[in-house]
């Protein structure tokens, strides 16, 4: 059996140790050079971006030595968001296009993500004879045919001028005054120019990396210094990404946020008007909220549910031919434009919104009533199995008794890090509090 390395989202850990190591990122690279070299021929090229975590540099060497042994010529973007990995992937017809990117994750932690020749994510099969090239190991090519390294300096350029293409011809963001938190991220230089080019007034919050301080107390994860910022300044609106910008939280005037539940929302309602929502389908995972679900019935659209993941969101898109996704954290996917989740993008279709209508962010920000939601962490040590345990399993049948017909319940692992996510919707919040305690209470007796 294959040892699993990948989770929901690539390959991800604490820097410097396993699986996130210069030595297993060196094995890394040449497992995947291997798999999509599989002709012998050096004409394959691969695309890597990264964030701005300090560790992205070892990775970014260890990845390349390991992709060019295997013959593979490797492109570097140097620092651009996830979604410009996806697009240049396709664009520069590389057979591959990584990111180096823990997403949201404090700079502590990183991750490799991986992009096929179409610019999609990879599919599990792919993942898993991956993961086998790297427990097997592979041969090196000969040495007349190591793989060449080069740097791409107008990569962030190129996304830019796609971006502005997907904004309503002749549109301009002109008396918009827009803050735009980048985390210290991977957007820090792309978003604020974009916004800017269209004709914003732009009032920069998290674009100052230095290696450490990447989703530190900024970004969708970390939404108060944006909020403080729009009160403070005026402002009309808040976009806040995450480290490697494919995700987005939008905030009012107010400083009040709004979560990719509400955006979806927005989104389908106004593409359907204008018959762009294929299929009347928007697809979210089991995380979204039932109000989503009620909004969307009541407007006589239906919503798909998927896994946890926006990977899981973008296959249900494909397989039904649907064109709208994402999930409540904020990946909002539009295959319209993009092959993954785009914060930026999802924010520029918000601000359209705003033009267009001539409606204040507040207004267009509250879709629809959110039923009471409580989501709540429990770390667990390695290797271990808290849900497998006959007491939380008693605990969450007995919570699952209590919420019968009054609201429902979501226990699942993540798929990033070692912790249960404990999830519960319900009209009663105090049945809420009391459900999502208990099981939380003896997850961590036995985690």
């Amino acid at each position: 059996m294959v040892e699993k390395i990948f989770g929901t989202d690539g390959i991800r850990g604490t820097a410097n140790t396993w699986p996130m190591t210069a030595d297993m990122a060196l094995r890394i690279g040449a497992a995947a050079g291997r798999y999509f070299r599989n002709d012998g021929s050096n004409g394959h090229r691969v695309v890597i971006g990264k964030d701005t975590r300090l560790s992205g540099y070892m990775f970014e060497n260890a990845l390349t030595a390991g992709l060019t042994s295997t013959g593979m010529n490797v492109l570097l973007l140097g620092p651009v968001p996830t979604p410009a990995v996806g697009m240049l992937t396709s664009s520069m017809r590389a057979d591959l296009g990584i990111m180096i990117s823990a997403s949201h994750n404090p700079h502590h932690d990183n991750g490799i993500k991986f992009f096929g020749p179409d610019g999609f994510k990879l599919s599990d099969a792919a993942e898993e004879e991956i993961s086998r090239l790297i427990f097997d190991g592979v041969e090196p090519a000969q040495s007349n045919n190591i793989g060449r390294a080069k740097r791409i300096d107008d990569g962030r350029f190129r996304y830019a001028e796609r971006l502005k293409s997907t904004f309503p011809h002749g549109m301009r963001l002109d008396g918009l005054k827009v803050v735009i938190d980048c985390a210290h991220g991977a957007a820090y230089k792309v978003a604020p120019e974009v916004l800017w080019e269209l004709g914003a007034t732009v009032i920069e919050v998290g674009t100052a990396p230095n290696g450490f301080n990447i989703n530190d107390a900024c970004g969708s994860t970390h939404t108060r210094k944006a909020s403080e910022t729009i009160v403070s300044h005026g402002a009309d609106v808040g976009i806040c990404l995450d480290g490697d910008a494919d995700r987005v939280m939008i905030l009012d005037e107010t400083g009040r946020v709004a979560d990719g539940d509400q955006l979806m929302a927005l989104m389908a309602h106004r593409w359907a008007q204008s018959d762009r929502l294929a299929n009347g389908t928007l697809v979210a995972t089991v995380m979204s909220n039932l109000g989503l679900e009620r909004f969307l019935d009541g407007h006589g659209l239906r919503l798909e549910r998927t896994s946890v993941g926006d990977r899981y969101v973008v296959e249900a898109m494909r397989r039904g031919g649907h064109n709208l996704g994402g999930e409540q954290s904020g990946h909002i996917v539009m295959t319209d434009y993009a092959t993954t989740g785009d914060g930026l993008l999802a924010g520029l279709q918000f601000l359209a919104a705003m033009i267009e209508t001539g409606q204040p962010a507040s207004a267009l920000t509250r879709q629809f009533q959110t039923v009471p939601q409580m989501l709540k962490n429990v770390r667990f040590a390695a290797g271990s199995n808290p849900l497998a345990d006959a007491s939380v399993q008693a605990c969450i049948a007995d919570a699952e008794l209590r919420l019968t017909g009054k609201g429902r319940l979501l226990i699942r692992k993540s798929g990033t890090e070692p912790l249960i996510r404990v999830m519960a919707e319900c009209e009663d919040p105090d049945l809420l509090l009391m459900v999502v305690d208990g099981i939380v209470d003896e997850v961590a007796r036995v985690a």
